[in-house]
């Protein structure tokens, strides 16, 4: 008897999926910016870890690297936005060594995680 062979996922599930990482991307990315200034270094090594977590997590969900670049999409799409500052000079980056840490530390990991190999289809 032969394992049972899983369905194929729908193009609509498939975005959905795209979507939410998009989603958790951004909230990922908000929280980092916000929680590495506030506890360094610990905030910033926590911000880290859950960038990686995401985009890993994003690589074995969908069992594509697109699953990495929609998480990462999100992620960066928040740490532009929140780098700009306001006019009366308010921001959440302040231009120190543990933003440009997270903002490099996450495009690694991006990386890192986009070229790790895809998990094997099974066969029939």
């Amino acid at each position: 008897m032969s394992a049972p062979v899983a369905a194929p996922v729908s193009r609509n599930a498939r975005l959905a999926w795209y979507a939410g990482l998009a989603v958790l991307g951004l909230l990922v990315g908000a929280a980092g910016a916000l929680v590495q200034a506030a506890w360094f270094p610990g905030g910033l090594l926590l911000g880290l870890l859950a960038t990686a977590g995401l985009f890993y997590g994003g690589l074995r969900a969908t069992g594509t690297q697109i699953g990495v670049a929609a998480g990462g999409g999100g992620w960066l799409v928040a740490v532009i936005l929140l780098s700009f500052g306001r006019p009366e000079g308010d921001g959440v980056f302040g231009g120190g060594a543990g933003e440009l840490l997270f903002l490099f530390g996450g495009m690694a990991a991006a990386v890192m995680c986009t070229t790790l190999s895809r998990l094997p289809r099974p066969t029939a």
